[in-house]
């Protein structure tokens, strides 16, 4: 991902369950939005526990408006013949905060590691397929004060620059957060910052 973007790609909800055989092996897809490993390790253990006889439980992940986190993981199957090529097409689609779990259930005939990397690509592709995939803008997040005296000021630029108004507080000293995109903020950080009456602070 570029790093000069102010967007990324997620799936908007979960998927709907997909299935690819391969002799006699059945792989079942799934797709998941998370924000965190709390909830990825969530629908793990729930589809570990709907699907008990399966063989494989295997799945990457990546985390981040940034795409900075990820983990991929074969459980069981030999290196790299599983969660990389689910990772490969997590990556293919450009998508961040995703979970993709592929549920192997054993056909009896092994399917050696270019067959599996194939399985597992080819399952983890029609997830994703079969999901509902969005962009977000990533914004930042200021906290603007200032006397009411400015309230015209501020609402000019607020309306001019299309900010979103997350919360305010309208009182003698005024405070409002504000939601910039990315792109943008530093240009209106110093629209602010440039007027003696307004304070304006990133929020972490």
């Amino acid at each position: 991902m570029e790093l000069d973007k102010d967007s990324y790609r997620t799936i908007k909800k979960p998927s709907s369950e997909t299935l690819y055989k391969e002799k006699g092996s059945k792989f079942f897809g799934f797709a998941f939005p998370v924000k965190n490993e709390e909830e990825i390790r969530e629908h793990l253990d729930r589809l570990k526990k709907e699907h008990y006889n399966a063989r494989h439980w295997c799945y990457a992940w990546v985390l981040g408006k940034r795409y900075e986190r990820y983990r991929a993981n074969d459980d069981g199957e030999p290196s790299n013949s599983a969660g990389a090529p689910i990772h490969g097409q997590i990556q293919a689609f450009d998508l961040t905060n995703v979970l993709v779990v592929v549920v192997r259930y054993f056909g009896g005939t092994k399917l050696g590691v270019g067959g599996l990397i194939q399985a597992y690509r080819t399952s983890a592709r029609m997830a994703l397929e079969a999901s509902d995939i969005v962009t977000r803008r990533i914004k930042d997040e200021y906290i603007i004060r200032f006397p009411y005296s400015e309230i015209n000021t501020v609402m000019r630029v607020v309306k001019a620059e299309g900010l979103q108004l997350v919360a305010q507080k309208m009182e003698l000293n005024c405070e409002f957060r504000i939601s910039v995109r990315q792109n943008d903020s530093e240009r209106v950080f110093g629209i602010f910052d440039e007027n003696p009456n307004i304070s304006i602070e990133k929020e972490d």
